[in-house]
């Protein structure tokens, strides 16, 4: 029961990360109005609004102009929904880091989805990643087990080591290149990683997150579907890094840098 409401809770906090990823680059409310079909503008019931169920059950198509919904609305839902149950079963013995945790999946994937549609990545959701990395650190295990106000200095220390070698990186991009390697979006994000998972951890989700980019950009490359100077969003990258890493390698004490 505890798993299915985990998943559960993922799929409404997706539902949500929806809005959010719409409503929060174009600068309206995402509390209100309420949820409406992105082809005909009408209202979405309640009892249609179901997460990941409602999708399904109306074949991806609102119910009044029977136009399709993109397929990525119920994806979102999933991918959180999946997101939400893994911390459950790596953290369910501890419910208030757990459910921190998925909050700041959550903000990784609002952030990976408008930096993909959009190219930027809003400050407002990189600076809450930092606050709730440092509000959280006395719960965190990735950051040990010592008192709570050394947890906190762990945190910020991550989020600072997170902020300078993503600028160096892209310091070092801009004098090889000759342009800029990553925007300023990219810094204060990997300073939230770096906040939850320490500054080891903010280097291994820059690097992993560095390889993914460079697989996918060479792939679109050699397809003709991408040149070489057309820019490519490095969030969502640097996301997918970011949950490998907090998922896998920390648990796992397996940095890939030697010193802690």
């Amino acid at each position: 029961m505890a798993g299915f409401l985990s998943f559960f809770w993922g799929a409404c906090l997706g539902s949500f990360i929806n809005v959010l990823a719409y409503r929060l680059p174009r600068e309206e409310s995402v509390v209100s109005p309420g949820s409406r079909c992105p082809r005909c503008g009408r209202p979405i019931a309640p009892y249609d609004n179901i997460p990941v169920l409602s999708w399904l059950l109306l074949r991806g198509r609102c119910r009044r102009c029977r136009k399709p919904i993109p397929a990525r609305y119920i994806a979102v839902e999933a991918v959180m929904a999946c997101l939400s149950l893994a911390v459950w079963l790596r953290w369910g013995e501890r419910p208030a880091w757990a459910a921190a945790a998925v909050l700041a999946c959550g903000a990784l994937l609002a952030v990976s989805l408008i930096d993909w549609d959009t190219g930027y990545i809003p400050d407002v959701l990189s600076f809450a990643l930092i606050a709730g990395g440092v509000l959280a650190a006395p719960l965190n295990p990735l950051l040990g087990q010592g008192v709570w106000y050394w947890a906190a200095a762990s945190s910020v220390l991550g989020a600072g080591v997170g902020f300078l070698i993503c600028w160096a990186t892209a310091a070092a991009g801009k004098r090889i290149f000759g342009k800029e390697a990553m925007g300023g979006g990219d810094l204060i994000l990997l300073a939230g990683i770096g906040a939850w998972s320490g500054g080891v951890g903010a280097y291994d989700s820059l690097l992993l997150g560095s390889l993914v980019g460079a697989v996918y950009g060479v792939g679109r490359v050699l397809k003709g579907e991408l040149r070489l100077a057309d820019p490519v969003p490095f969030g969502p990258f640097l996301a997918v890094g970011a949950v490998f890493n907090f998922f896998v390698l920390l648990p796992l004490g397996f940095p890939f840098v030697p010193i802690r």
